[in-house]
């Protein structure tokens, strides 16, 4: 990892502030939301650079991909564990 990368990763802890998404995802930032699901939402971007652009975000939290590990299994509504791997595959479904 570069100096930059990593004097950003130690400058705030990741998760201790809400994000933009996950104020999306409450509701408390508009958006235009194109589809939702138990774990994922879609919706327009704000400034799109393409004719086509829109985000699919997990409704959990990922802050960092490369810390992840298995205790980041996806908590079903049905409160079985889908595996971090499927939530990532299910959102590439989502996006295509």
């Amino acid at each position: 990892t570069s100096p930059r990368v990593s004097s950003a990763a130690a400058a705030r802890p990741v998760g201790t502030e809400p994000t933009i998404f996950s104020r999306i995802i409450a509701r408390s930032v508009p958006a235009t939301i194109l589809y939702e699901d138990d774990e994922c939402l879609v919706f327009r971007d704000v400034a799109p650079q393409a004719p086509v652009h829109f985000l699919v975000i997990p409704k959990r939290p990922i802050p960092r991909l490369s810390r992840v590990g298995p205790q980041d299994a996806q908590v079903r509504g049905d409160g079985s564990q889908a595996p971090l791997p499927q939530l990532l595959g299910h959102l590439m479904v989502v996006a295509a």
